[in-house]
């Protein structure tokens, strides 16, 4: 796998950079904040990359600094998270500025991501949190009340609401403790699930 790519910069073309490296050139996928910082075209560069594997295709995503590829790949391990979608995330928000509106749950700030709408930046919220680990935060994921099992009620409705399928919710919150805090416990089958992905 392809961690860093050092060489210089052949083209750059809307979201992609082509870089020569030992005579071989590489077409690397980078977001706004990346190709603000590259210089012009014939110059030395450095990227730290994500090798991205899909069985119909391969692809490089390079970033600037190792902070915005270890953010990136965060976010990749979240429920419906893909590359474009983190990219897109990190245009508006740079690592520092995604981890402070995480901290204040501001769901404003996600909704100026484009593509995300108010639902969307909910679910994102309480993904990210989750898998960028920002642990002191209030947990906002609707959680609906249904009699019956309790907090295993409450478990399934919010994570059903994040879009988890029955099968995987069932499977995760049957393994939690019956008692304690909805938030923690919510925070607890998030990095089970998106471990699992």
């Amino acid at each position: 796998m392809i961690g860093s790519l050092r060489g210089r910069l052949l083209d750059r073309h809307l979201d992609e950079l082509l870089v020569e490296v030992g005579g071989i050139g590489y077409r690397v996928t980078v977001g706004e904040a990346t190709l603000r910082s590259v210089g012009q075209v014939g110059s030395e560069l450095l990227l730290y990359v994500h090798h991205y594997v899909r069985e119909d295709a391969e692809t490089l995503y390079g970033f600037a600094s190792p902070v915005e590829l270890r953010c990136f790949e965060a976010m990749l391990g979240a429920n419906r998270v893909g590359p474009s979608l983190a990219l897109s995330i990190l245009g508006v928000h740079d690592p520092a500025a995604l981890q402070r509106l995480l901290a204040a749950g501001d769901i404003d700030a996600l909704c100026l991501v484009p593509g995300v709408g108010a639902k969307t930046a909910q679910r994102l919220l309480v993904e990210l949190q989750a898998r960028l680990g920002v642990p002191e935060l209030a947990v906002t994921a609707p959680v609906a009340s249904v009699p019956g099992d309790g907090i295993y009620s409450d478990l399934r409705a919010a994570l059903g609401q994040l879009g988890y399928r029955d099968d995987e919710v069932n499977r995760v919150v049957s393994g939690l403790p019956a008692n304690g805090d909805v938030s923690e416990l919510l925070r607890a089958a998030l990095r089970q699930l998106s471990g699992a992905r």
